[in-house]
């Protein structure tokens, strides 16, 4: 995470997320990839959530540049509160017919217009986990510096 002004990284092409604050990115990703931080992590898991509750209840709609990046910790874990919230609302609201139906999330970058639901589900799963994992990982091993 970054200030706009200061522009993305070495090997990133651009800072995804909008007003003050950015997360480094692109397509195609960057190579070797960046070591990311807690707060990258974070504001990754927000943009995911928020994008994919908005592009299969919502008002498929949102653009990846118009999910705010957040400077402060108080600020990216209610941002992340708010995300998490409206994904189990779509989560909450989906029926065995729902979970089996091809495109039932639309999110553009990712392969949900073709994959069935419970696909969809399975992957976003498997990001809170191996990014929630990550980012305990790193609170332990700051908290736990010398």
């Amino acid at each position: 995470m970054r200030r706009r002004s200061a522009g993305p990284a070495p090997g990133a092409s651009l800072l995804a997320g909008a007003v003050e604050w950015g997360r480094d990115g692109g397509r195609p990703h960057p190579w070797p990839p960046p070591v990311t931080t807690i707060a990258w992590r974070l504001n990754h898991l927000t943009g995911q959530l928020s994008m994919r509750a908005d592009y299969t209840t919502g008002s498929r709609s949102l653009q990846s540049d118009e999910v705010q990046a957040f400077g402060t910790a108080a600020e990216a874990v209610a941002a992340f509160d708010q995300a998490a919230e409206a994904w189990h609302g779509t989560l909450a609201g989906a029926d065995n017919a729902a979970l089996d139906t091809a495109g039932y999330s639309t999110y553009p970058d990712g392969s949900d217009p073709e994959d069935v639901f419970i696909d969809t589900v399975w992957w976003v799963n498997q990001e809170l986990l191996h990014h929630g994992a990550e980012i305990a990982l790193l609170r332990d091993l700051y908290r736990a510096r010398t």
